[in-house]
């Protein structure tokens, strides 16, 4: 399992910028961004499409390197980090959740999660008890032997949560998690996410354009023409802790 920084800081980000460049034209998705994201927070980052969610998740989660900034994952700099310090410190400390769920297809719901203990180097018993409780905590403890086709969307995604938790990360990043879900299945992830939070004590990053967010997440930002901004609460939402 990693380590969070004595202060229980997991994941933070400075002055951290990405400039895409297409051409002789430049788009600047992130300007000058800084977020602090601590053990057993649920944040959320909205913003409409194209406004620099998934780039962000993907600096932070180590998949893309910004042009100027720093990322600590703990008291560790990610952004000078090599592909294979990378490839070892994603496994290990940076569980994925995408909007278009990224299983295997020809793997039962089990093995799906089996195979990133496995490549995290877990024994096979090891493998077996913890890929069990995963699926038990996500509510899939009916459906191990299940490939994905066999599962409805919801299914899938909380199938997609326990992948992501497999290999005890301090981090959790979620794309658009509730995308392809309809307003009450997104609900249900939406408080899977907020449990387990509290359960594996992991700190959760969700980039999302649903305002159901607010009813969930204990701090919400606003990511504009690549700027990261504090939201206020709307009036009568729900705190995090509801």
């Amino acid at each position: 399992m990693g380590q969070s920084s004595g202060n229980g800081v997991v994941v933070q980000a400075a002055g951290v910028t990405r400039v895409y460049r297409l051409g002789r034209s430049e788009v600047t998705a992130l300007r000058d961004v800084s977020l602090c994201v601590r053990a057993g927070e649920f944040v959320a980052i909205r913003g409409r499409s194209g406004s620099g969610k998934t780039t962000l998740l993907n600096i932070i989660g180590g998949l893309d390197r910004p042009d100027s900034g720093t990322v600590l994952l703990g008291e560790r700099d990610i952004a000078g980090l090599s592909e294979r310090e990378l490839n070892t410190l994603r496994r290990h400390q940076v569980g994925f959740v995408f909007q278009s769920f990224g299983l295997l297809p020809q793997f039962s719901a089990y093995e799906n999660v089996d195979l990133i203990l496995r490549l995290g180097g877990v024994p096979r018993a090891a493998r077996r008890e913890r890929a069990v409780e995963c699926l038990t905590m996500v509510g899939l403890k009916e459906r191990l032997h299940h490939r994905p086709y066999e599962l409805s969307g919801g299914q899938q995604q909380r199938l997609c949560i326990a992948r992501a938790i497999a290999n005890h990360p301090v981090l959790i990043l979620a794309d658009e998690p509730t995308g392809e879900l309809d307003s009450r299945t997104g609900r249900e992830i939406l408080s899977l996410f907020r449990q387990i939070v509290a359960l594996e004590n992991t700190a959760l990053v969700v980039a999302t354009h649903d305002p159901v967010i607010y009813e969930f997440a204990t701090v919400v930002y606003e990511l504009q023409d690549g700027r990261l901004s504090r939201s206020s609460r709307p009036t009568g939402a729900p705190t995090g802790n509801a």
